[in-house]
Parts: C-alpha cells; structure tokens; sequence
C-alpha cells in the first residue's frame, strides 16, 4: 500500500447541519457534495460528511455510540494564540469547547472541542513541526 491518507469520512446525524458547521470553519464544498453527503477540501485531504446509520451499515458494523471513540482529528496552528482563535471560532459555529487551549507536557499549547455530532478535534501548535508553502506539516524524516 502506498502510505497516504485520502479521506476521512465522520458519520454524522444531520448531514446539514454539519456541513454548515465545518464551513463556517472554513472548509470549502466540493461540487460533488449534495443532500446526501458532503465532501470538504482539508488541504489535500477530503473530509466527507455522511449519514452515521448509513456509513456503519455500509462498513457492516453496528452502529452503537459509545461516548470516547479513540480518535481525535487534529489541526496544527502556527502559534498559540492561533489555538485560542481557532476553538473560538470553532464554539462560534456550533461546536463544544472540550479543553481550553494550555500548555502542553510535550512543550506545546493545545485544546480540544468536539463538533455538533461529538467528534474531537484538537487544535496544538507543535513548536517542532515545521509547514511546508501549502500549510502542511512536515515531518523530520
């Protein structure tokens, strides 16, 4: 398999409403996006948007909420006080401010917030990542 990651699909209960949170964060539509699904450009990363009962049905699981999921999406900032705009902006949509920006144990600033369906985010700035001309982090390799 060639290491790379595609698309994040969230299963979410009102595909609506979720679209119109993660736009008010700043994340574009794509033409393919409709009443059924939405596909977001996250920086050469597609963050679909689908309904939940439909995707654990197409995954052939059971669709049981369990709270904690065992995942958390993530958003590098450039700064600190980049942290704090984006968990602002992001309660400002809708969103559930889970853990004020802080300073971290690894010696970074982070926080958390989980969007209108629950699903964690945490916003850091990671003093030793560096971006590349596009915003993307890269890795010391």
């Amino acid at each position: 398999m060639e290491p790379r990651l595609s698309l994040i699909t969230l299963g979410v209960a009102d595909i609506a409403r979720a679209r119109k949170f993660y736009e008010a964060l700043g994340f574009n539509a794509g033409r393919a996006s409709n009443d059924a699904v939405a596909f977001l450009d996250a920086g050469g990363v597609v963050l679909a948007l689908w309904n939940r009962a439909a995707l654990a049905e197409d995954a052939s699981v059971a669709d049981k909420p369990t709270g904690f999921a065992g995942i958390a999406l993530a958003h590098n900032a450039r700064g600190e006080g980049d942290v704090d705009k984006v968990l602002d902006e992001a309660v400002a949509a809708g969103g559930k401010l889970i853990k004020p920006g802080q300073k971290t144990f690894w010696g970074g600033y982070a926080g958390y917030f989980a969007d209108p369906d629950g699903h964690l985010w945490e916003v850091a700035h990671n003093p030793y990542f560096t971006f590349d001309a596009a915003g993307r982090v890269v890795l010391d390799m």
